[in-house]
């Protein structure tokens, strides 16, 4: 099997067909809801997650693929933007109308990384400078008004007055015991993906700084090294409040934590980053990789078998990660498993659907849209474009 081609093709006739179908020519950026029986619905409202999400991968779609239709979706979205930025007092909300007015004026880190990540790719893809200083303005709002002396902070008003962090501290076990997490590994994770991306963009040092900083307190606060699993939800002075794994941010992370490692580490610090990320990714495969996929999570012993979209996409890429590193045949194998289960199970073969948001443990789709204001093409697109890179 040439997974390196099959992804190509399907990044090339399957995802991005789909998404440049989403484009908003009346109303600007993209229709920001689809549901399971393929009806958008163009007077959804508009995230600004999923729009910074489509802009970095009609970015990242271009400068790997070039074309003139790539960089004209990539501008489209990039104009949206416009719409989540708040000019009187910084930062991007959390979502707008369909028509571009402010909805939710929250201002979440979690968002405001998802624009850096976005901002970067598309200033390296067109090499203007604006969407460098917009990344780059976020990048300060975030330091200095979004963090304390242990870590960074999550949830604002529009003013930056605290709020609950109820969109990053979901998980239903939690929120049945009355916990809300005030920071979240996923959070971390997110900033420590887009100060990489806008480094490699800028060659700021500032940001360098400020991400081998964050790969420090990832390694010491946030990896359970007896457990071989990063912490989800913490407390305000990092101290996990859950007993739980979360197997497809794990996944990711090792793989993403590599490469802020190789971006900002000396020789002998990323060796020994890339130590205990090879020994995270084995723990999540010999854990939870079973029938040629990726648990969901296990959360106080329980585990959740439901196989989400993003987490298989996140596993492909961890899987020729760790053989990048190890040279070891058999995860080319388990990388043929993966991937030949994405394409049999988790592609949606309806014409003018990409994938289904999950599937139970049998494989059958669960009824969630197809769009919404976190699916996305950043995963499944992601994974075809590192997989392209990588073999």
């Amino acid at each position: 099997m040439d997974v390196k081609q099959e992804a190509r093709e399907h990044l090339t006739r399957k995802l991005i067909p789909f998404w440049a179908g989403l484009l908003d020519e009346q109303n600007g950026g993209y229709i920001g809801y689809v549901d399971f029986d393929l009806h958008p619905d163009p007077k959804a409202d508009k995230g600004c997650i999923l729009n910074s999400r489509i802009l970095w991968f009609f970015s990242r779609a271009y400068t790997a693929l070039g074309g003139g239709e790539l960089l004209r979706c990539a501008r489209h979205a990039y104009a949206f933007m416009d719409s989540f930025w708040d000019r009187e007092q910084g930062g991007v909300y959390w979502s707008c109308t369909y028509s571009g007015q402010p909805l939710d004026t929250m201002k979440h880190t979690y968002a405001q990384s998802f624009a850096i990540y976005a901002l970067s790719a598309f200033a390296v893809a067109t090499g203007e400078p604006e969407p460098l200083r917009r990344a780059m303005a976020l990048y300060e709002l975030i330091e200095t008004r979004m963090k304390d002396e242990i870590g960074y902070l999550e949830a604002f008003d529009r003013s930056f007055k605290p709020l609950d962090n109820q969109k990053l501290s979901d998980n239903p076990k939690l929120m049945a015991r009355g916990l809300v997490a005030e920071k979240t590994m996923n959070t971390m994770l997110h900033v420590l993906e887009a100060y990489t991306s806008l480094y490699e963009a800028g060659r700021d040092e500032r940001v360098k700084a400020s991400l081998r900083k964050l790969l420090l307190t990832i390694g010491e606060k946030v990896y359970n090294r007896r457990d071989n699993r990063l912490e989800v939800f913490f407390d305000p002075q990092l101290h996990s409040i859950f007993n739980m794994q979360s197997y497809g941010h794990d996944i990711e992370a090792s793989w993403l934590i590599d490469l802020a490692a190789r971006a900002v580490l000396d020789p002998e610090e990323r060796s020994v980053t890339a130590l205990w990320t090879s020994r995270l990714a084995n723990g999540v495969l010999t854990r939870a990789f079973r029938n040629g996929s990726l648990l969901n999570e296990c959360a106080e012993g329980e585990e959740d078998a439901t196989r989400i979209w993003w987490v298989q996409a996140e596993t492909a890429v961890g899987i020729v990660n760790l053989w990048q590193k190890t040279g070891e045949a058999c995860l080319l194998n388990m990388l043929d498993q993966q991937w030949r289960y994405i394409q049999t199970t988790l592609v949606d073969p309806r014409e003018g659907s990409e994938w289904y948001w999950c599937v139970d443990a049998n494989g059958t789709p669960e009824r969630k849209p197809i769009v919404e204001p976190w699916k996305c093409p950043y995963h499944n697109g992601r994974m075809c474009l590192e997989l392209m890179a990588r073999l």
